[in-house]
């Protein structure tokens, strides 16, 4: 019997907020009994050359991004994220708009730790970006400094209401939906939607907007995902079986931030095969 290639589409490197680097995670994807694995760091491209580099034999590498988007059909606006594969990284438009939202989360990043030391909390903001080393800096970032300086234990807590999850919560800048599906396709690029069901993540969009989305270009659903309950995936299978969606399952893997390992969803075959196929920006990446 032939084994099917396991596939995980959703992990994050030092290039945004996970705390393997690009090399260290496509190793770990190799070590941890991947055939393909996607790098889909948020809002960035920056860790597919290293990842490239590194790759080991054997692995195929999915060069992606997660997509900060907002929906605006509702007061206030949702925000959601898209994974995007396999995009012309050079994609003037694109370029320019992941240029605008990495610098809005810099903006807000800022501002967020300006409020923490008002309130006599001793952290430091160009410590904060040096730990980032470059990478596309997140709220992860800070919970990484409060972990640092002994003010809590976990990136959970980090998250909680007393600190980055509602007291000192600032908005950021996304891309809006309609708009960010239509500059990935411009860009050659395969749009999937990132958890679209994990209610323990916040508000979710209505399944008529997935139906919107769907006739603007959306290709896909994740479904399988940690922040899924199985009725959670099964709902979005369900949807994406009616709309003709494909169906992705991931690990969303950030390293050491998530308890979540390399593997631990995976998507079908077929699955990626239709994304391959969509695909007009650029290749996989394979090692021999």
């Amino acid at each position: 019997m032939i084994s099917r290639p396991a596939i995980d589409l959703h992990t994050h490197s030092t290039a945004s907020d996970g705390t393997l680097s690009p090399a260290e995670l496509v190793r770990a994807a190799a070590d941890a009994g991947l055939d393909v694995v996607a790098i889909t760091d948020h809002d960035t491209t920056a860790g597919w050359d290293a990842a490239v580099r590194a790759l080991p034999p054997g692995l195929t590498l999915i060069r992606g991004a997660e997509i900060s988007c907002r929906w605006h059909g509702v007061e206030p606006a949702i925000p959601l994220h898209l994974l995007a594969y396999l995009f012309d990284p050079d994609h003037p438009e694109f370029v320019a708009e992941l240029a605008r939202v990495r610098l809005a989360r810099e903006v807000r990043g800022e501002r967020i730790v300006e409020l923490l030391r008002a309130d006599g909390v001793d952290i430091s903001w160009p410590e904060i970006m040096a730990a980032a080393g470059g990478g596309t800096v997140g709220r992860p970032h800070i919970a990484a400094a409060l972990i640092r300086a002994g003010l809590v234990a976990t990136t959970t807590e980090a998250f909680g209401a007393d600190w980055l999850g509602e007291r000192y919560r600032l908005p950021k800048e996304d891309v809006d939906v309609f708009r960010a599906v239509e500059l990935i396709r411009a860009a050659g690029g395969v749009p999937v939607f990132a958890h679209p069901r994990a209610t323990r993540r916040g508000r979710i969009v209505p399944d008529e907007l997935i139906v919107e989305l769907a006739a603007a270009g959306l290709a896909g659903l994740e479904a399988d995902h940690e922040d899924h309950s199985p009725a959670e995936a099964a709902h979005v299978r369900a949807l994406a079986a009616e709309l003709g969606l494909l169906v992705t399952g991931s690990s969303d893997f950030h390293g050491t931030h998530k308890t979540v390992r390399l593997g631990a969803h995976t998507t079908a075959p077929e699955a990626y095969e239709r994304i391959v196929a969509a695909a007009s920006g650029v290749t996989g990446v394979a090692s021999g």
